[in-house]
């Protein structure tokens, strides 16, 4: 499998390269040249643990990249820290199912991603005897999951970039705490979209990328959005098998359709939904859910995606604008043409966005729902589950089981196709905005417990990428 930019204008890399690129040399992000059609594969991979559905998901994406033992044994690493056997169990929520994203190191969807590759960056180091300069942006999670899956890893140095106090103290904490020399956190004065913009400009920077060989962590490397397309394969076999061992409900066969409701920021989860559907997975429609930061649920319902000032909420890994994911979408939407894809891109940076034509939308539209919630919804939410049901949702999960709810008996399969809402963390990391919907904090892992007395490691920059290019070179010397 070769992978192509977004841009087009950077050459055609392996799956390794890509890998370690992270950031297209054009700006652009990669894209495989092909979807594998996996349909007449599904009857083989019903049974599959999550592991091996892992490995027949990314084994086309892979290539001759990783040979298939490396991949197995890679994989089984990976995922052996998760405290859940099934890694994403999937649970019976009322009416809807709940697929658990949390239960790796960190207690957030983004370990799936992240831990497989922490050990991937290190299978390539190896190999390529060289040093990788790991740069990345967080809105919370991203960060964390990415310093427990590098930290202490050889070759490698870790610059995480956070935006100064709009990330919960918790989830500060997860990366702060962490007393590894080759971790550095940086409280960045701004927004994540102002982290971000760093974060990319510095890619774009060739002489300082090749300088400093750069690597992403970020969404924007192709390697996380193929680990996440994997857990939505898994739900739907969870749930075929739940529905066929309940004679209380609907009937439901191998092939009949799931909706997936998909609590999103970077749009990266999102994308990973949409490739499981062109893949072949019967994914009826995804439901985006934003909170008040709704330029992507703006965009589904108006057409319209223009960008406007960052509202800090109760779920801050949602609190993002500029959607870096989303540029991988527009390129599928453009049918793979780069040059449209680059008008679209360009108008956001002169005119702060673009409208697409109704024809563009009525296409979208076929396959994508959108929802917003205010931070008085979420916690209306949270308290409505745990007093019906007895869980506890975290924020941005609780904007996905909303979502779920307004959409599990609308539109596509005349409201018959199960439902499901993906939990993205564990509501513990999200204290204060527990206490506030249900009068009490949810009890605290032991893990995250310790966190609390820990001295914490952090540098304060300016939204300035002179200052981040400075902190880099001096820390690596």
């Amino acid at each position: 499998m070769r992978y192509i930019s977004t841009r087009g204008q950077a050459p055609a890399l392996s799956f390794e390269d890509t890998v370690m690129t992270g950031l297209a040399p054009d700006g652009g992000l990669f894209l495989p040249e092909s979807i594998p059609d996996v349909r007449a594969r599904l009857d083989d991979w019903r049974d599959l643990s999550f592991q091996e559905i892992f490995q027949a998901v990314a084994t086309p994406f892979v290539g001759e990249s990783v040979p298939g033992e490396d991949l197995r044994e890679l994989i089984e690493r990976a995922y052996a820290p998760f405290d859940h056997p099934e890694i994403v169990p999937v649970v019976p929520l009322g009416g809807l199912f709940l697929c658990e994203l949390f239960h790796g190191p960190t207690f957030a969807f983004k370990d799936v991603a992240l831990q497989f590759l922490g050990h991937l960056f290190e299978y390539f180091l190896a190999r390529r005897d060289q040093r990788l300069t790991i740069l990345g942006a967080t809105s919370g999670d991203t960060g964390a999951a990415a310093i427990h899956a590098l930290k202490g890893r050889k070759g490698v140095e870790v610059f995480i970039l956070y935006p100064k106090g709009r990330v919960s103290p918790m989830q500060e904490r997860q990366m702060t705490t962490v007393p590894d020399a080759n971790i550095h956190c940086i409280a960045v004065e701004g927004s994540f979209d102002d982290a971000q913009a760093l974060v990319k400009e510095l890619f774009n920077d060739r002489e300082f990328n090749e300088a400093h060989s750069l690597g992403a962590v970020n969404s924007i490397n192709w390697a996380r959005v193929m680990a996440q397309i994997t857990y939505f394969f898994y739900a739907y076999f969870r749930v075929l098998d739940a529905r066929e061992n309940r004679r209380d409900a609907p009937e439901m066969s191998l092939g009949d359709p799931v909706q997936f409701a998909v609590p999103t920021g970077n749009f990266g989860h999102l994308y990973a939904g949409d490739m499981a559907r062109r893949m072949g997975l019967p994914i009826s429609r995804l439901i985006l859910a934003t909170n008040e930061n709704a330029i992507l649920s703006d965009w589904v319902d108006t057409g319209r995606y223009f960008k406007g000032q960052v509202r800090q909420t109760l779920s801050p890994s949602m609190d993002i604008q500029l959607a870096s994911n989303f540029e991988r979408y527009l390129y599928d939407l453009a049918d793979g043409n780069a040059d449209t894809v680059c008008r679209w891109i360009g108008q956001v940076a002169q005119e702060g966005g673009f409208a697409l034509e109704s024809g563009l939308m009525e296409r979208v539209r076929e396959h994508l729902a959108a929802s917003r919630a205010t931070d008085e919804e979420t916690l209306e939410t949270i308290r409505e589950v745990h007093e019906a049901h007895g869980v506890v949702l975290d924020p941005h999960s609780a904007i996905g089981v909303r979502a779920a709810l307004a959409f599990a008996d609308k539109g596509q399969s005349g409201g018959r196709a199960p439902t499901v809402a993906m939990a993205t963390a564990h509501p513990a990391k999200f204290s204060q905005a527990i206490r506030q919907a249900i009068g009490h904090e949810p009890p605290m892992p032991p893990s995250l417990e310790m966190l609390v007395d820990l001295p914490q490691r952090t540098r304060v920059l300016p939204n300035d990428s002179t200052a981040l290019r400075q902190v880099i070179a001096e820390t690596i010397g």
